[in-house]
């Protein structure tokens, strides 16, 4: 009689006569040392570049009083969610890469989807809540103190965060209330919820049919109400005569366009359609972009043509040279 391999002591148990699993395995992207050095070094790289621009972002804007305005308490929100969106997933995928040891328990697998499956909604609902922000800003500018005093524009980021942690808390529920019995081998870099399903011994019908309806529910309003809000500042640029005042408008509702169509974009992608379209492979690439890459972009595009940031950066660094 064969002998039971002694890793699958330590990665399953037994209930029943059946396996149950409770560790599980990242596979990554490859089994090649060069490539995983080479990737180790592409990320690591990636992750700093992430910190140094989110954290330097919040940083700008709390030192600077003329960006202590709601769309700016808005984008500081945006770049502590990316830091933390990033820090949730990194650091495991980069110590997989070194490690022969690729392991991730149970526990630390729910967990892991939990966290950025919630910084991922909160997401999508803060960029639909900053595009009505610069609707209010744009459409009636006189009122817009009003409109986005504290008592709204607080509540707006709360609730985005509500939104995520229900949003996360559903599918990692239903997720790991499946039976995991055959193989414990996770094509994937982190633990996304696809790949799981496809990992399961389970019926995931329902699964899969609660992923569409949920994620595509959230994908249709958020970016219904990023169409409606730049609709009408639409309209209000074309009432506009000055030139320098057009160019103003494009360049800040231009970087949040860029930054809500590249998210949006995969993650419509991801999981907004058919599961017999699903490929591991493909999806791993692109799930990867907008976890990882994606929280990298948002400084550079949100602050790159944005006049008010580059001038307090320069601020903030010829106070440093001088205090030093």
């Amino acid at each position: 009689m064969p002998r039971t391999p002694s890793y699958m002591n330590a990665e399953t148990t037994y209930v029943n006569n059946v396996t149950e699993i409770t560790v599980f395995i990242l596979l990554g992207f490859t089994d090649d040392v060069d490539m995983n050095i080479f990737l180790f070094i592409l990320f690591l790289a990636i992750y700093v570049v992430t910190l140094i621009g989110n954290l330097g972002l919040v940083v700008l804007v709390i030192e600077d009083l003329r960006l202590h305005n709601p769309m700016y308490y808005f984008l500081t929100v945006l770049s502590s969610l990316d830091a933390c969106f990033s820090t949730v997933l990194t650091p495991k995928m980069l110590a997989n890469f070194l490690s022969k040891d690729k392991s991730i328990s149970f526990v630390g697998c729910a967990t892991q989807m939990l966290l950025f499956v919630t910084f991922g909604t909160t997401e999508c609902f803060l960029l639909a809540a900053m595009a009505y922000d610069r609707y209010l800003a744009i459409y009636s500018p006189l009122l817009y103190a009003v409109k986005m005093s504290p008592r709204v524009y607080v509540p707006l980021i709360i609730a985005s965060y509500t939104g995520g942690i229900m949003h996360a808390t559903i599918h990692t529920v239903a997720t790991f209330s499946l039976s995991f019995c055959a193989s414990n081998e996770i094509r994937h870099v982190f633990c996304d919820i696809p790949p799981l399903l496809a990992l399961s011994c389970s019926d995931t019908h329902l699964n899969q049919l609660l992923l569409f309806f949920c994620a595509g529910s959230i994908e249709l309003i958020t970016i219904f109400i990023v169409l409606v809000s730049y609709g009408f500042i639409l309209f209000a640029i074309l009432k506009i005569n000055s030139a320098e005042g057009r160019r103003k408008i494009f360049s800040t509702c231009g970087a949040h366009l860029t930054g809500v169509s590249i998210f949006h974009g995969t993650i419509l992608f991801m999981y907004v359609r058919p599961s017999s379209n699903y490929s591991l492979e493909q999806d791993m690439v692109v799930s990867t972009f907008y976890t990882i890459v994606i929280p990298m972009l948002n400084p550079i595009i949100y602050s790159l043509r944005n006049k008010d940031v580059k001038e307090a950066l320069r601020k903030l660094l010829k106070r440093k040279l001088i205090h030093e």
